[in-house]
């Protein structure tokens, strides 16, 4: 018989028992500071416009329509958001049709969190609180996006000559070359230099944010008030690992308009299936979604980091091969 050993976990019981605790100690957390749980739909009318993310996509008996497996709660949550929930956060499933490897699975546990009245700083002070406790940590360490370009690549990310540096210094790096020199987007060049080359060179044991993200990368997050340059957005990440994205929100539903097309833009230019933007967050945001700061951390990266795991389906209790 093949495959005889598929029944088992992917997991050890004790680590399990050690991703159980986490959980526990997670809600407590969120308890002790008199935020909601929810619990949103993981299935969904509509997708994501975001050209870097891709929905699973099923059908329903008797319904011709497409219908979508979300990749974050984050529309559904900003909907109870402008309905007058008050602070929430959500920890569940969520799926993403991309990439496998070590630290991916295409179904995942993402702990998301909105918090009402929270400029960026006062979440960023939050999640660090949050994951002293969960890892132990006290090291914390903060980088713009610009200073992370200079310190760890020397380039000036946002001079007019910055593709053309930041090309040059990757053309020097044997493990991204031949991906950099086909590479014509500034954007796609950025993100593949700072997952190649910036996260392994972040200091160690230490709870990393690099904010302040360009603009151009800001799907849902409201531009920096001294600099149009930048956005409202963070990053964290701990031993080379990036743990969650956040952002002090976009409220503007004019605005988010004209970013979901510019989503759409990108995808008809790289070959990919349109998407159609979510009309149900459009009429929560032109309700009033209330100034609030939001960020959302993969679950399943943060057990692999505190129990010293090296794969995502050592800490799964069935990894998608064994699902």
């Amino acid at each position: 018989m093949q495959h005889a050993d598929e029944w088992r976990p992917s997991a050890t019981l004790e680590t399990l028992r050690q991703r159980a605790a986490l959980l526990q100690q997670t809600r407590a957390f969120f308890a002790a500071r008199q935020v909601l749980e929810v619990d949103t739909p993981l299935l969904s009318r509509f997708g994501v416009t975001d050209v870097h993310l891709s929905n699973l996509e099923t059908k329903l008996s008797g319904d011709s329509r497409k219908w979508y497996l979300q990749t974050s709660p984050e529309f559904a949550m900003k909907r109870l958001l402008a309905a007058g929930s008050g602070c929430i956060y959500q920890l569940g499933k969520v799926f993403r049709n991309d990439e496998q490897g070590r630290r991916h699975n295409p179904e995942f546990t993402m702990l998301e969190w909105y918090r009402v009245g929270f400029t960026m700083a006062d979440l960023i002070a939050e999640v660090s609180a949050y994951l002293q406790q969960m890892l132990e940590l006290n090291q914390v360490q903060s980088f713009t996006y610009a200073e992370a370009f200079r310190v760890f690549l020397d380039v000036d990310i946002f001079a007019s000559n910055g593709f053309e540096q930041l090309q040059a210094q990757l053309l020097k790096r044997s493990e991204v070359a031949d991906l950099a020199a086909r590479e014509s987007d500034f954007t796609t060049l950025q993100q593949l230099a700072l997952s190649v080359v910036i996260e392994p060179q972040l200091p160690a044991n230490t709870i990393v944010f690099i904010t302040h993200f360009p603009i151009a990368q800001a799907a849902l997050a409201a531009p920096s008030s001294d600099d149009p340059a930048t956005a409202q957005r963070f990053e964290v990440f701990v031993n080379g690992i990036e743990l969650a994205n956040g952002y002090f929100e976009l409220t503007d539903v004019a605005e988010q308009t004209k970013r979901f097309q510019n989503d759409q833009k990108q995808r008809a230019q790289n070959g990919l299936t349109a998407m159609q933007a979510d009309p149900r967050l459009l009429a929560a945001l032109e309700s009033g979604l209330p100034s609030c700061a939001g960020v959302a951390l993969g679950f399943d990266r943060l057990v692999m980091l505190a129990t010293h795991k090296q794969h995502i389906e050592e800490i799964l209790p069935f990894a998608h091969d064994r699902a």
